[in-house]
């Protein structure tokens, strides 16, 4: 007899249909669109970002690695970069550990005037002497 009394107790009201069930998924559906923008979207456009210009790594960049060495990358080869961290000190390291691009070396490419490949910076600049007999000027 108690049972009886006991689910007849607990017996659903007469409601207006599911639109109660609607509104309180309503902030749970807001709080997670919140959190989507707020927090997962940067969070996945920062490692965009960073996998691209870790694919973009070449000879001559000064770099960072996950433990704060600082050192010029000598060779970049299959996953694995080759870092000079002080004179003759070399040092493989996984590519993808590779925190900070501190410099980036402009690439050797084709000037946009005509099809001979571009000079780097400091090629014409430097004055040495071998540099100068090799080109026949004279100071």
């Amino acid at each position: 007899m108690l049972i009886s009394e006991a689910f007849a107790q607990t017996a659903p009201a007469a409601s207006a249909g599911g639109m109660e069930s609607l509104s309180s998924l309503f902030p749970l559906v807001l709080i997670f669109v919140l959190f989507y923008f707020l927090l997962i979207r940067p969070q996945q456009k920062k490692m965009k970002e960073h996998k691209n210009a870790l694919s973009q790594i070449r000879r001559g960049d000064k770099v960072v690695t996950g433990g704060g060495i600082v050192g010029q990358v000598l060779k970049v080869q299959d996953g694995e970069v080759t870092v000079e961290i002080a004179e003759n000190v070399k040092v493989k390291v996984i590519q993808d550990t590779i925190t900070a691009i501190l410099s980036k070396t402009e690439p050797v490419g084709k000037s946009a005037n005509d099809e001979t490949p571009a000079k780097p910076a400091e090629e014409g600049k430097s004055g040495s002497l071998l540099g100068r007999l090799l080109s026949g000027k004279k100071d």
